[in-house]
């Protein structure tokens, strides 16, 4: 690929990614760093989950990115009686029309989207949650001895309440090593506060249009996967992952203190698409350091599993990746 060619793809993936932003600004006010991560998995191809208390607009910006995307959208709330089968579908039993015969006829559940949100994910049991998993890791699901593919792209944006305790289920460990990212969502400044009364409390509604389609992302998907990452940028991303493994040779002294298991493999996959798609952003066909540093928060935090110590004295995961 010559180098002009290079530039117009870049410039292309650039526009598509500003047009999705600002779309998605018309209904959500502020919070430009968790839109930013989102699209970001978007175009990396992982999941995201969104921590945050009620009202912040998890919610929202998730419904807001289905609209301005021509992609198959559904939602899932997430409750304490959720079974597997209403989330993946199921076998029923059916009459052929005119023979007669009874056949097995798989009805395919709401999972079956290109968009799935997720919401209130932690209150499922944990065998209800595990239903994801495939389809979160291989974008397929087995029922029976029949295994069925998701249309691409597929993407699942999964919310949770940190606060509310009672008819709530941790996330299996498994199933946060699933997520590319998981992004925080924080309390409005007063100016956004003050906006989002302006639009939820008067008459004008955001009108939110598509302006992108599946194999439009399909296409920043493949471009990202050829960003080129230098030996160095790798090996600073494996060290990073590494020095969160307790007792390991790049272990900081507060992860050898405070935590039990580091991050997986998937952690440094994540460093280093995150890292590929700053790189474009910034107008650059190479990943640098600043990215890698850039996207270490989003990427490792769930992916730390603190000690007993760790917990009884209430250690942030960010401060750990921070060190």
């Amino acid at each position: 690929m010559d180098i002009a060619e290079l530039e117009k793809q870049v410039g292309a993936f650039r526009s598509d990614f500003d047009r999705l932003r600002k779309e998605v600004g018309k209904a959500v006010v502020g919070h430009a760093e968790v839109v930013e991560g989102v699209l970001m998995a978007l175009f990396c191809g992982g999941n995201v989950l969104l921590e945050g208390v009620p009202g912040l607009g998890k919610t929202l910006l998730v419904r807001t990115l289905s609209q301005a995307l021509s992609l198959k959208f559904s939602r899932i709330q997430f409750t304490p009686d959720l079974m597997p089968a209403d989330i993946v579908g199921t076998s029923l039993v059916m009459e052929e029309p005119g023979t007669g015969r009874r056949v097995f006829e798989f009805q395919p559940g709401p999972v079956f989207a290109q968009i799935l949100l997720a919401d209130e994910i932690n209150r499922a049991t944990p065998k209800t949650q595990s239903a994801l998993l495939e389809a979160m890791q291989e974008h397929a699901v087995t029922v029976g001895k029949t295994r069925y593919a998701m249309e691409e792209p597929f993407v699942v944006l999964a919310t949770q309440n940190p606060l509310e305790m009672e008819g709530t289920y941790p996330l299996p460990e498994a199933q946060l090593d699933r997520f590319l990212f998981k992004i925080i969502v924080r309390y409005s400044t007063l100016e956004d506060l003050k906006e989002i009364l302006s639009r939820t409390t008067e008459t004008k509604a955001a009108e939110v249009v598509p302006v992108l389609d599946g194999p439009g992302i399909l296409r920043g998907r493949k471009l990202v996967r050829e960003v080129v990452v230098a030996d160095p940028v790798k090996d600073y991303a494996a060290r990073v992952v590494l020095a969160s493994h307790p007792q390991g040779s790049y272990a900081v002294e507060a992860v050898n203190k405070y935590v039990r298991y580091g991050a997986s493999p998937r952690a440094a996959q994540a460093l280093l698409m995150g890292a590929k798609v700053r790189a474009l952003l910034a107008g650059r066909y190479n990943a640098a350091f600043e990215d890698i540093r850039a996207v270490t928060h989003a990427s490792l935090r769930h992916r730390l599993i603190l000690n007993f110590e760790g917990e009884a004295e209430g250690i942030s995961s960010d401060t750990l990746v921070a060190d």
